[in-house]
């Protein structure tokens, strides 16, 4: 192959890489979870992440976050990938008292990506589903946040959500 050729195959290849990773990540929640898919009938919620409207894997994680008799408490979600690429179910039960918030985030080489809030209500129900996120470049896109522990301290507290910035 001549130099040219190869240079110019490089040349295409790094702007399609360039294009295939640019633009915002998103993250959402599916509740209830599908029945009929046995890896994910025992599941409180399905989380999907996506870049652009694509199904994509990230890192994934999260904690419930809860404020019971006054006092914070956090504990590790258990959160599984399903067969779909970028699919993945949570699997947590509400205990018997306290306010308690779903923060599930996702991460791509360190970075943080996008971060849903899930609202649970008194009964262990999915009562709201957040994704705290800001514009840019003139509103052009849609960025989902990192969300600060004042912002989840304030939620569990008053019940008001997350908003956008």
């Amino acid at each position: 192959m001549k130099p040219r050729t190869i240079g110019l195959a490089l040349a295409f290849s790094v702007i399609g890489a360039v294009a295939a990773i640019a633009g915002p990540p998103w993250i959402s929640i599916e509740y209830p979870v599908n029945p009929l898919d046995p890896a994910a009938k025992s599941g409180f919620v399905t989380v999907r992440t996506y870049h652009h409207s694509d199904l994509m894997s990230f890192d994934i994680g999260g904690t419930a976050e809860g404020l019971v008799n006054g006092q914070r408490q956090s504990a590790k979600l258990d959160i599984r990938p399903l067969k779909a690429a970028g699919t993945y179910v949570v699997n947590w039960k509400k205990p018997a008292s306290g306010n308690w918030a779903l923060i599930i985030s996702t991460m791509r080489d360190g970075q943080h990506m996008a971060t849903a809030v899930v609202k649970v209500d008194a009964a262990g129900q999915v009562a709201s589903v957040t994704v705290p996120s800001r514009t840019i470049e003139n509103g052009r896109w849609t960025v989902p946040r990192a969300v600060a522990a004042s912002e989840v301290d304030a939620l569990l507290r008053t019940g008001v959500n997350i908003a956008a910035r």
